[in-house]
């Protein structure tokens, strides 16, 4: 008898340790599931949906341009700056006609 006390106590802290994590334990027969205060209130009501910003094309316009222009830019004077020190200069020579 004691014997089988003592495998039903192992099986039942075996189940115990494998329950997931979404479901914690606090006593016999209660189960507390974690709540995402992202979507609800401490009370537990439901938020609204948030205010969706259109992203249209002439927002993505008037932040791609100016920073396509600023890095060629950078990148046409930082060619001119390795070919003035010649650490980069291309040659014109690559024609083998």
């Amino acid at each position: 008898m004691a014997s089988a006390l003592g495998r039903l106590a192992r099986l039942s802290a075996l189940k115990n340790a494998r329950t997931s994590p979404l479901t914690l334990s606090c006593g016999p027969g209660r189960a507390v599931t974690p709540a995402r205060a992202a979507v609800s209130t401490p009370s537990g009501a439901i938020l609204p949906k948030p205010k969706k910003t259109p992203f249209g094309l002439i927002r993505i316009a008037l932040v791609l341009v100016p920073f396509l222009y600023v890095g060629t830019l950078i990148s046409k004077n930082f060619a001119a700056l390795l070919e003035e020190h010649d650490i980069f200069v291309p040659e014109d020579d690559d024609d083998d006609d």
